[in-house]
């Protein structure tokens, strides 16, 4: 008998690149997942249409019309729980959540970043690469804590900064590595092979 899938959330703020990565994945009858709703932050956005087009559940929950970050955070929360899923899925999802989103969601809340993290935390980690002239940068998926782009690191893999590069090449190679470890990530967490061990998290054999 095939184990149920692992209902998740995936939060977004864009155009769903790394989502549709994950509905891709999703699909795959040795998914040990589902994208049980898709979340965004700002109404007319295109992962609102990729998760149409595949068939999901998605809802607004515009930050606008919340009076500050905790309010915002339980609104997300409670349609998570509305529909079911038992994590979420950061997915260029550019607000903050508050600590209630780790207190309901305990080691279930995972993002990813475009740097080798500690290294670029922030909303432009791809600028920064460029500006200080690093010779590598990366993808890191890591736990989600309240502070940005901070908490146990469960995947990183280098991408190496060209001579030549631009905003715009190095971003395509981030997000080339991105669509392919993301879904990789979720996937053990949903198969129950990741187990945080203090600062680390260890990956438990298939």
């Amino acid at each position: 008998m095939t184990a149920p899938r692992k209902p998740i959330a995936v939060l977004v703020s864009g155009s769903g690149t790394n989502l549709q990565a994950l509905l891709d994945w999703s699909h795959d009858p040795t998914s040990a997942f589902r994208v049980a709703v898709v979340v965004s932050d700002r109404p007319k956005v295109g992962a609102l249409g990729r998760a149409s087009a595949a068939g999901v559940p998605a809802v607004v929950v515009d930050w606008r019309d919340q009076p500050n970050r905790e309010a915002f955070t339980k609104a997300v929360c409670d349609v998570v729980d509305e529909h079911g899923a038992s994590a979420l899925v950061l997915a260029g999802f550019m607000r903050v959540l508050a600590p209630e989103a780790m207190a309901r969601f305990p080691a279930a809340v995972i993002n990813i970043h475009p740097s080798l993290l500690p290294s670029f935390p922030g909303a432009d980690a791809v600028g920064d690469a460029l500006a200080h002239g690093v010779k590598v940068t990366g993808v890191t998926v890591h736990f989600a804590e309240e502070q940005v782009d901070h908490g146990p690191i469960i995947a990183q893999e280098a991408v190496p900064v060209l001579e030549d590069d631009t905003r715009a090449t190095l971003q395509a190679r981030i997000q080339h590595v991105e669509h392919r470890v993301y879904p990789q990530v979720v996937q053990a967490f949903a198969a129950d092979r990741l187990a945080i061990e203090g600062r680390s998290v260890v990956w438990e054999t298939a």
